[in-house]
This record gives C-alpha cells, sequence and structure tokens, in this order.
C-alpha cells in the first residue's frame, strides 16, 4: 500500500471519506469534489483488495483517489472500495501524507450510529479544533471510535479534526451528507450553495450506491469462478 501524487501541495487541508456507517464520509466528499472542481492529483494503491473500479461516463473511477482543489488548498482523499481490515494500513498512509505535505489539518468525515437521529435531523460532533464550538457543534465526550480515525487519534504529531454525524441506520444518508458539508462548508468558507445541497447530496447518494453495488456484483461473480475453478 502506497500513496502516488503528481503533486504535493504544501500546508494543505486534507478531507478524507471512506466507506463507513451511512456512508456519510463518501457521499461528502464525493460532493466536495464536484462543488470545488478538485482535480486529481493521485491515489492510494491498495493490492490486499481486489482489482476492481468504477466506470462514470468513460472515465476510470479510481477506488481510493487523492484531489485538489487549489483555490481553497484543499486535499481530498475519497474512497469508494470497502477498506474492512485495513484501517491501520490506510490510517499509517494518511498520516504519512499529512507529514509529506506539511498539512494544515486532516479531517475525517465518518457517520455513527445513534437511535436518537431521525429522518429530519443529524447532529454532529467533533473531536480536535475547538473553533467547531463558534459554530454551534458539540465536543465529543464518551464514545468508541473506531475505523480510520481510531487509527489516526493515536497518532502525534498532527492536527487532526474528527467529525462524526449521527444517523439513524446503516443505509447511505443523504441528509446525515448534507449536515457535514454544511458544516465544512462554514468552518473552511467554501460558499456552498445551500439550496440544492440536500438534492445534490440524494444523487450522489444514490451514485455512490451504484458504483458499490456494482463492486458487490463484481466480488461476488470472482468468488464464483475461483470456486468453479478450484471444484
Amino acid at each position: 500500500m502506497q500513496v502516488v501524487l503528481t503533486k504535493k501541495p504544501k500546508k494543505a487541508t486534507i478531507i478524507t471519506g471512506f466507506p463507513g456507517f451511512g456512508l456519510i464520509g463518501t457521499i461528502a466528499t464525493e460532493f466536495l469534489i464536484d462543488h470545488l472542481k478538485a482535480v486529481q492529483i493521485g491515489k492510494i494503491t491498495v493490492e490486499e483488495t481486489p482489482p476492481i473500479v468504477a466506470i462514470h461516463e468513460s472515465k476510470v473511477i479510481e477506488p481510493l483517489g487523492i484531489f485538489y482543489d487549489v483555490k481553497h488548498n484543499i486535499v481530498i482523499v475519497h474512497g469508494l472500495n470497502s477498506i474492512a481490515g485495513l484501517e491501520w494500513k490506510i490510517g499509517e498512509v494518511l498520516y504519512k501524507l499529512a507529514k509529506d505535505l506539511e498539512a494544515k489539518e486532516v479531517i475525517t468525515l465518518e457517520g455513527v450510529n445513534s437511535p436518537s437521529a431521525t429522518y429530519e435531523s443529524h447532529e454532529v460532533f467533533y473531536i480536535g479544533n475547538d473553533k467547531l464550538q463558534k459554530i454551534g457543534l458539540k465536543q465529543l465526550k464518551e464514545g468508541i471510535i473506531m475505523g480510520i480515525p481510531g487509527a489516526l487519534l493515536l497518532k502525534k504529531g498532527i492536527p487532526l479534526t474528527c467529525l462524526f454525524a449521527e444517523t439513524h441506520a446503516n443505509l447511505p444518508d443523504s441528509r446525515a451528507s448534507a449536515k457535514v458539508i454544511e458544516i465544512l462548508d462554514e468552518y473552511l468558507g467554501l460558499r456552498v450553495d445551500n439550496k440544492p445541497l440536500l438534492e445534490q447530496a440524494k444523487r450522489f447518494e444514490e451514485k455512490v450506491k451504484g458504483f458499490m453495488q456494482q463492486a458487490k456484483d463484481a466480488n461476488v461473480e470472482k468468488e464464483k469462478k475461483e470456486l468453479n475453478y478450484l471444484g
């Protein structure tokens, strides 16, 4: 596993989004890439996962792509493929990326299961930069942090902020993703048009669901072929 870059923007803010609960990180980073017109500057190569890529509008979509918005000096790490079992390794790769780019801040986006979350209401909590209190966020006081945020929180020497959006089901949640985008907009000054935000988030939700279903179907087909070969 390694990072391949064509550019190395210094002092950038790094935003990461991977498939997780509610697909919050993946949907939100997909939206940001489109809204900011970010261009791909690299990828994370992962030999531990099947060589499956998505095709959209005749273009190859990297399973773990790295994009750059020069206007705001933001690097976006966008994941489509499942990373289950690889959290420690990806956490190490992201840590090295942040060190190499002398990152101003690393922001991870995650969804968390919450019985109190409703279809209309999604609260977002944070760990890290207390400036987020000024825009109304509550600091996470108690809980268990798993996955990539957990791996990064155990590292030292990088400015890390984790956003956790409540969601009520382990299904793609465009409303919770839109809430995260609103917070990033206010925190980073991205000038997102809030009116079509939810509609666009829903559109990206469907796009991401399609990509992931294709990857799932491809894995099933691969397993069938392996069983036929062994049989």
